[in-house]
Order: C-alpha cells, then structure tokens, then sequence
C-alpha cells in the first residue's frame, strides 16, 4: 500500500518534535516520547469517537428505530448492526493518523497500516454478516420465505465473504496480486475439496432440497434410520435439526435428504385428510348366517334398516328364481352376520360427520390368519391434527367394539392366563 504523507503530518509531527527539543529533551528520547504522545492522543480521540459513535449516535439510531414502523430497521438493531459500524468509523479515523503518530519511526508505518487495514477488512465483514443476517430475519416474516432454507443461503453468504476478505488479506500482507492467491489455490484445490467434502455436499444438498420442494421449515417429517420423527425447525448448510415429538432433537446431515430416503407428511397435512388404517379381527368360530328372528332384530338398527329390506328381497328373488332348498342354509344366497356388520361399519363410516366422504373410503376383509379375521376401516378423517386424530379414531373403535356384540360376533384375543387356568379347572387338572 502507498503511503502518502501531507504537509499536515509533517506539522504536526515536526510541532511536537520541536517543542520537546526545546523543553531540553534530548533528539533520541525526544523522538520515542513523541510517538508516545502522538499514540496517546490518537488513542484518546478514538476513544472519544467510540464514546460519540457508540454511546451516542447508536442510541439515537435505536431510539429511532423502536418508534418507526417498519419491522427491519428493529432486525438491524437486534443483529448490532449498528455496533458493528460504529466500530468502523475509529478504525478509518486511526488509518489516516498513522503516518503521523509513527513519522519518527518510518519502517513501523507500513506493518502497522496493514494490520489496521486487515483490521478494516474483518470490520466490514461482520457488519455485512450482521446486515444479511437482518435480511434473513426480514425475510422469516415473509409468507413466500417461511418454507426456505434461508438458513444455508446465508452461511453460503458467510463463506463467501470470509473466502473473499481472506484473499484481500492475503494481498495486503504478501503484497502480491490476489489472482497470484487464487492462482496458488486452484493447485490446493483437491486439499481444499477434502477439507471442506462436508460444506460443498451439504450446499448442494440445500440448492436440491430447496428447488425440489421437497423438505421446509414446520413440515412433518419422518425418518426412523435416523431416529426423526417430527416437524423440521432449522434447515441450514450442513444440518437438518427436526423436533420430535418429546421434544428431543435430531440433527440429520441434509445431505442425507437427498441420499436416503424419508416420509414427509406435508402431503397429508395439504389435502385436509389424515389416514385411518386398522382392522378388528374377527374370532371366526363366531360367523354364521343370520337366522329370520335375527334379522328382524338387526332390521331396528336404523343405518341398516333401508339396507337390510333391500338386500332380503334380493336373496328372497335370487332364491327363488334358482328355486334353492332353504331346508338347508348353504342352499341359495343368505345374510352372514360378518356381512351386515360391514356394513354397518360403512354406513357408521358415511354418516360420520369427522370422515371425509370425498377420500377414499372402504370397509374390507383381509385374508384371515391365526388371529382371526380382520374387518379393516380404510379412510380419513377431516382433522389432520394429532390429538384430535386419535380422538376420531378412537371414538370410531371404541363404538364398533361395543356393538359387534349385536351381531353375534366376538372378537379374536389371545387366551389370558386367567382363561387357561379356568380351561384346566374345568377339566379338573390339579393345579
């Protein structure tokens, strides 16, 4: 860096110098105690700059702040913003006084300037930081920008300053041009690839999750491999922090979003409609056809009645027109207890005020197995929000559990101990 020194200095420096020879001082001590006093005077009048810049103007500055009525000028006081730039303004006035205080000693003049400079260089850094991290909070209010990883945008930021203020130091202290850095660095770019694999995988991660749409900040997410199980909180460069439901955190790599895979539940949350998937298994030793007096019966419950009259005539139309012999029930078509309490369960199911009639919705046998036979419920409810899901769901079952009993159907259970110390009483085991 050049210096340039005025007929200014040169006063000043020439002023006290003179004052102190003829005070008797001798030209050598009179030499160092110059740029003592000279480096006393300077650091007096950044103090007193500091004092006006930071206890002063910033106040007035926040003040101001507080009362106006935009939100971004209180994210710019927040972030010392302001700090960070009052900070400047003694760094630039100790600049220009340098040459002076430091005339009598002209080889400290330049080391001195640069650290000063480098000092200017990380100043500017960090009230850009503290700037973009203002934009960053501004930006949080935003409905476009609620579901960004704005986060991982700023740390990019962040690198990319710190990469470019390194260069500029690099200039200063070598006195090279910074192409002769970048030069040098393209050689160590395969180091420099190793050292940061972690940041360049997780900001490609980031610009692939982002334009793909396909993880944002509140969304619901699920990944068992890595132990998540809740809403995303933060996406930022290197990481995913999800909240789990009790409440303890993950930290997902986010390149591990585009490496593995995940379920992610905004979809459900979008459509209104939360899955309901679970059977009761029915004992089958308990299916049967339905005898003519348990018809009737089963004909008062009101969501089958309609139901029950139309089905019977079709049996009773089909019988005899294939003139089946009803001395025997396999003869011909029958209602089978396991039947009309499908559905029941379906017309429970659409006339269910919570159940949402536009999704898909079905009442289904699977294939049975040692626990009997299981009736699925297949359908959504119209809250997607937990605990009121589990209400709806529960309510649903704790109805039909209470009145499979009217069919004449039991529902499959393991034996309980209970049961088989009865068994064996009963056979008059010794016990």
């Amino acid at each position: 860096m050049e210096l340039r020194f005025d007929t200014t200095t040169n006063f000043i420096y020439e002023w006290t110098y003179r004052k102190l020879i003829g005070w008797g001082i001798p030209e050598v001590q009179a030499n160092i105690l110059n740029l003592f006093i000279l480096l006393a005077m300077l650091l007096l009048l950044l103090a007193v700059i500091d004092f006006i810049t930071r206890k002063v103007l910033v106040k007035i500055l926040t003040s101001a702040a507080g009362k106006s009525t935009t939100r971004f000028d209180d994210y710019l006081v927040n972030n010392k913003t302001l700090v960070y730039f009052a900070r400047l303004i003694p760094i630039i006035v100790s600049i220009h006084f340098i040459p002076v205080v430091f005339s009598g000693f002209p080889t400290w003049i330049s080391p001195v300037q640069k650290f000063v400079d480098i000092l200017l260089v990380f100043g500017w850094v960090m009230l850009l930081r503290a700037f973009f991290r203002s934009v960053r909070d501004h930006l949080r209010t935003k409905k476009g920008f609620l579901d960004k990883p704005l986060e991982s945008y700023l740390q990019v930021i962040n690198i990319f300053m710190f990469f470019v203020a390194g260069i500029i130091v690099f200039s200063m202290v070598t006195e090279e041009s910074p192409w002769a850095f970048l030069g040098a660095l393209g050689a160590g770019s395969a180091i420099l690839m190793l050292v940061f694999k972690d940041t360049i995988l997780g900001f490609v991660a980031s610009i692939q999750v982002s334009s793909n749409d396909m993880v944002r900040v509140g969304d619901w997410i699920e990944m068992p491999k890595y132990g998540a199980d809740g809403d995303v909180v933060e996406i930022n460069l290197n990481t995913v922090k999800v909240q789990n439901w009790d409440k303890t955190i993950t930290t997902i790599p986010t390149y591990y979003l585009i490496a593995d895979s995940f379920k992610n539940w905004r979809g459900m949350q979008n459509a209104g409609g939360r899955r309901i998937k679970r059977a009761i298994n029915i004992k089958i030793s308990s299916i049967r056809y339905l005898t003519k007096d348990e018809i009737e019966r089963l004909e008062k419950i009101q969501l089958l009645t309609a139901y029950i009259g139309e089905r019977q005539a079709e049996i009773d139309r089909y019988n005899t027109e294939t003139q089946a012999d009803r001395s025997m029930p396999v003869n011909g078509r029958n209602m089978t207890n396991v039947g009309l309490f499908r559905q029941y369960i379906n017309r429970y199911a659409q006339a269910h005020p919570q159940i949402r009639q536009d999704m898909t919705m079905l009442v289904r046998q699977l294939s049975p197995s040692e626990h009997g036979l299981p009736i699925e419920l297949y359908m959504f409810t119209s809250d997607t929000r937990w605990a009121v899901y589990e209400d709806i769901m529960s309510d649903i079952f704790d109805h039909l559990l209470s009145a499979i009993k009217y069919f004449g159907l039991e529902v499959f259970e393991a034996p309980a101990s209970d049961d088989i110390r009865y068994l064996r009483a009963g056979k008059g085991v010794d016990h």
